[in-house]
């Protein structure tokens, strides 16, 4: 009853707040659009269309099969959990979350899977880092690959983490048929191609029908994820007056919008100019807000997991401790990484749109147009073939210490 109360009266709070300031929540509600419609929705949109669709043929059984060794081993998770959480890697928040959540409503995954999952499936897109951020807020690309670097490697090293101090647990398809002693790479190709069957079998549905219906959710989902992105742009902005002077005064001004908002808040952070950070302080600061991922992003991840036993609030502690490994892998990690991607990644390697008038007055998602993203799709394809091999390669690897446990 106090809860129920307590939000009436917030809502009741926002409403006056959004009469007294029609300007200020209608240029919010712009900004929040505008990010949606020109940077999550052209990205998001083909990921999610994709996992509907290898799920519906077979491929993500045999995805699952080829890395059950990888996942069990390091991971304790099933196999099948490689692709939702590519998915989460490679399409952004929510969609590791919504993959997740249907591998737990099929019991696939445990409760306590499914809540380690939920915390490394949901991260940044790749594109937002490498192209948004890095070519189009800081004007410099390798910066781009550096954050992107440092929030996946401290998402490995948080889940590493938590995998080793918390208990031991069978994996959910610990009934299902292991690799035999004298298995060979051929034999989990076959048990891979036998998945892939059963997967496609137990589906039925044509390639036109599971389009359709994957384009039907898909969308479905997105127009949820833009009304939540434009409500977190409006508290952002409401906020302000009570929050601001607070934050100005310890030179910690991006935090009004990250706390709400990730990608607002990533170009808070980019034009963040406390006194000293420099180029370091800003990239430390654009991986702790996309780690972290707005209060925006975490009411998406709950209402994906809506109908499941995943927990919100444990997850919420997850985002933390991500933000905060983030923040520290930058620190600690940012010569060795500028020294090693200087070669690998010129300066002209990708693709710099905006043009370097943008100020901190002005928000330069408003220039971020869909048609400057397709820069990396080239890579999808190749990204996912090469996680196929090495998932194949660590699993023929890994069966020698396989044998060497059971003799």
């Amino acid at each position: 009853m106090a809860k129920t109360v307590l939000l009436a009266f917030l809502s009741i709070l926002l409403v006056a707040a959004i009469i007294v300031q029609p300007d200020a929540s209608f240029q919010s509600s712009l900004q929040g659009l505008t990010v949606w419609w020109n940077i999550v929705f052209p990205g998001l949109l083909p990921f999610l269309v994709l996992f509907e669709l290898i799920t519906a043929f077979g491929l993500a059984n045999a995805m699952g099969s080829l890395l059950q060794p990888m996942m069990s081993k390091w991971l304790k998770l099933p196999g099948e959990a490689a692709p939702a959480i590519f998915l989460g890697w490679m399409g952004g928040y929510p969609a590791g979350a919504e993959a997740v959540a249907s591998l737990r409503k099929k019991n696939v995954v445990s409760k306590q899977q499914g809540q380690r999952m939920l915390a490394l499936a949901h991260m940044p897109n790749p594109l937002f880092m490498l192209v948004v951020v890095g070519a189009g807020f800081l004007h410099k690309p390798i910066v781009g690959a550096i954050i992107a670097v440092v929030v996946w490697l401290s998402a490995l090293w948080v889940m590493l983490l938590m995998t080793i101090i918390s208990r031991k647990e069978q994996t959910a398809k610990a009934a299902a048929p292991t690799a035999s002693d004298d298995e060979q790479p051929r034999g989990m190709l076959q048990r891979a191609a036998e998945a892939l069957r059963i997967g496609r079998e137990q589906d039925g549905r044509s390639f036109g029908k599971a389009l359709g219906d994957s384009v039907t959710a898909s969308v479905q989902k997105l127009m949820m994820i833009g009304g939540f992105m434009i409500f977190a742009a409006v508290l952002a902005k409401l906020s302000e007056p009570l929050i601001a002077p607070l934050l100005d005064k310890a030179g910690l001004s991006f935090i009004s919008q990250a706390f709400f908002e990730g990608h607002l808040g990533a170009y808070s952070a980019a034009i963040w100019n406390a006194p000293g950070a420099g180029t370091l302080g800003n990239a430390a600061a654009i991986a702790a807000v996309l780690a972290w991922s707005g209060l925006c992003g975490i009411l998406q991840a709950g209402y994906s997991i809506t109908g499941t036993d995943i927990k919100l609030l444990p997850f919420v502690a997850w985002r933390i401790a991500h933000a905060l490994h983030a923040l520290l892998f930058m620190l600690l990690l940012w010569k060795p990484l500028t020294t090693l991607l200087r070669p690998l990644l010129a300066p002209g390697a990708v693709p710099t749109f905006a043009d370097g008038s943008i100020m901190p007055d002005s928000s330069a998602i408003v220039a971020v147009k869909a048609g400057d993203l397709p820069f990396l799709w080239q890579f999808s394809l190749p990204a996912c073939i090469l996680l196929a091999l090495i998932g194949l390669l660590v699993s023929a690897i890994l069966l020698p210490y396989r044998r060497a446990g059971k003799t």
